[in-house]
């Protein structure tokens, strides 16, 4: 189970969005509760990129919301994975979402930097918390 979270995660920073969906989404099946609901926020965001890289904001937007609201229920890290860093760069694409940039400015609009999960400590599927 440790290596699946790894490969998604790899694969989240690779930038391969819907493969990480897909790779996570083989651990959630498998899983109740919380640890549910913390893979179910790591799909989601990973969908909501997926929709941004195939130039769909209406698609991206909300999907990145709701993962936004299960992630934000735990804590600094879960099962290693930097949540209060991965939710500093969520916040930036959801202020971009939610106050897009005037389309009649002449300079196309930055993006914020795309995200990237950090590893802080082991990858255990024993760690439930904090």
């Amino acid at each position: 189970m440790d290596d699946a979270l790894l490969e998604g995660i790899r694969q989240f920073n690779l930038q391969q969005f819907f493969a990480c969906h897909e790779a996570l989404e083989s651990l959630w099946l498998k899983e109740q509760g919380e640890e549910k609901l913390f893979l179910q926020g790591l799909i989601q965001v990973a969908a909501a990129f997926h929709h941004h890289a195939r130039s769909n904001p209406q698609g991206a937007q909300p999907l990145l919301e709701e993962g936004w609201k299960k992630l934000v229920r735990f804590g600094e890290t879960r099962r290693g994975v930097d949540l209060a860093g991965l939710r500093r760069q969520l916040q930036a694409w959801r202020d971009f979402f939610n106050h897009p940039p005037r389309r009649d400015l002449a300079a196309p609009a930055e993006l914020p930097p795309l995200p990237y999960i950090q590893i802080r400590g082991p990858v255990t599927s024993g760690e439930r918390g904090n």
